[in-house]
């Protein structure tokens, strides 16, 4: 077997309740948008990160402050400019006049869910010092070691739209992402509800926690004692084979990307009341995790395809074995 035994049925249903609280919590200041919110908390108690990457006024900032106050954590948001330093983000040493010392003031990276908000706009040098903060969940200055608050996630957005003064992230620092997400504009219905309150903003800021963060840490560990299948595991490393081998691609998928995969696949199906991970969960999450980490060939950009096309016919053309 590829992992322990499957935690009882009980246990997966108040998992499922749990989750499903934070996504109906969230979803009373962001409306029409139940699977993306879905998405959102899936990469949340799959202790990742993630990046939202639309146009301006659909509401990416709007989910990430939702996520914030639907969890009792520490928030804390960083507008990104070209101008920003690590130091800013990371925190600096201050002279300590009454005792005569460095004290090292904790930036803003020291909190349980950060918004960076516009991040390509970031120079690389203080991308890279975030994205580090990211996968290491640490922080090194002046040769001390600060552990960051967990559990720890980043909430960045992008304008696609958006070139003159930005500085787009190299596919090494993509892959740190555990999911990209494209929100998209809400459907008439939503639109209408948003037109109708009387101050967005204030239902937004009146939310209310729901969970706190050693019970996210604790979903994350719960999710991940559901059984996978041997044929599921094998699948995996099959599509990611095939991936590198494809003519569609000129990065294929890396270990990192299957691993998350299957981290977000346990909590996705946890998430439906269920104590094991089926292939229609690597199907539901395969383009959120893995196409903003692929690269595609010169034939397939020529052709026309997107990354999230090429991931669907790869997983479309791969069989699962029993």
């Amino acid at each position: 077997m590829s992992s322990t035994a499957p935690i009882p049925s009980a246990e997966s249903t108040a998992f499922a309740k749990a989750f499903d609280s934070i996504c109906a919590n969230i979803g009373l200041a962001v409306r029409g948008k139940e699977h993306v919110i879905r998405l959102t908390v899936t990469c949340l108690v799959s202790h990742g990160h993630l990046l939202l990457e639309d146009v301006p006024g659909v509401g990416k900032t709007s989910i990430a402050k939702a996520v914030a106050q639907s969890v009792d954590g520490k928030f804390a948001r960083v507008q990104c400019t070209p101008d920003l330093l690590p130091s800013d983000l990371l925190g600096t040493s201050v002279w300590n006049q009454h005792d005569g010392s460095f004290e090292f003031r904790k930036g803003p990276v020291f909190a349980n869910l950060l918004l960076a908000d516009e991040i390509n706009r970031a120079s690389p040098k203080t991308q890279s010092a975030l994205l580090e903060s990211m996968a290491e969940e640490q922080v090194t200055a002046d040769g001390s070691t600060y552990a960051l608050p967990k559990p720890f996630m980043v909430i960045a957005t992008e304008n696609p739209l958006e070139h003159h003064g930005t500085f787009p992230l190299p596919e090494s620092q993509l892959d740190r992402f555990l999911m990209k997400l494209s929100i998209g504009y809400p459907n008439k219905t939503a639109e209408l509800e948003l037109l109708r309150e009387a101050d967005h903003e204030a239902v937004l800021t009146s939310l209310t926690a729901v969970a706190t963060s050693s019970e996210i840490r604790a979903m994350g560990a719960a999710a991940q004692r559901l059984y996978v299948a041997d044929s599921l595991t094998e699948y995996l490393v099959e599509l990611a084979e095939r991936s590198r081998n494809s003519s569609l691609f000129e990065l294929g998928i890396s270990p990192r990307a299957t691993l998350g995969l299957l981290r977000a696949s346990r909590v996705w199906a946890a998430a439906e009341g269920r104590n094991f991970v089926t292939p229609d969960d690597f199907k539901d999450l395969s383009v959120p995790v893995l196409a903003h980490r692929v690269v595609l060939s010169s034939e397939a950009r020529l052709n026309g395809l997107s990354p999230a096309t090429a991931i669907s016919e790869l997983i479309r053309s791969t069989p699962i074995t029993h």
